[in-house]
């Protein structure tokens, strides 16, 4: 009798057990799907913010793992939204260093120019000196 009431205890463990371990693994499918959905990039550590499992929980689980790497996977090329902006401003940055440069360019060049003419006016009151000695 005894080890019939401690079978069904057993029994009772271990469909709780695997009650618990089902709703975890749909809310961690649920998560990813949505992560997907949402053009988020999906990684453990976002994961594990999101449904307070454990880390091992996504590495551990099979069915889990399958899901978590055809998402990383299916992801590869995918540019998360920061980066996303970090380049944008990066452009923008670029872009105004070569429209400073194109102007700094055209600086130098009227300088250059002034600087020759100058040259060019010296050379000449130089003559002018010598011719007058």
């Amino acid at each position: 009798m005894d080890g019939a009431r401690n079978m069904n205890k057993y029994d009772t463990m271990l469909a709780v057990n695997k009650k618990r371990n089902k709703r975890k693994i749909d809310t961690a499918k649920k998560e990813i799907y949505k992560m997907l959905e949402n053009g988020e990039k999906v990684t453990v550590t976002k994961l594990i913010e999101q449904t307070g499992l454990s880390r091992g929980f996504f590495y551990k689980n099979e069915e889990v793992r399958a899901l978590l790497d055809r998402a990383v996977e299916q992801q590869a090329g995918m540019v998360s939204p920061k980066r996303y902006i970090g380049n944008i401003a990066q452009k923008r940055k670029i872009e105004l260093l070569e429209e400073q440069n194109e102007k700094l360019l055209k600086e130098i060049a009227a300088l250059q120019e002034e600087n020759n003419r100058l040259k060019k006016a010296l050379g000449k009151r130089a003559l002018n000196t010598i011719k007058n000695l």
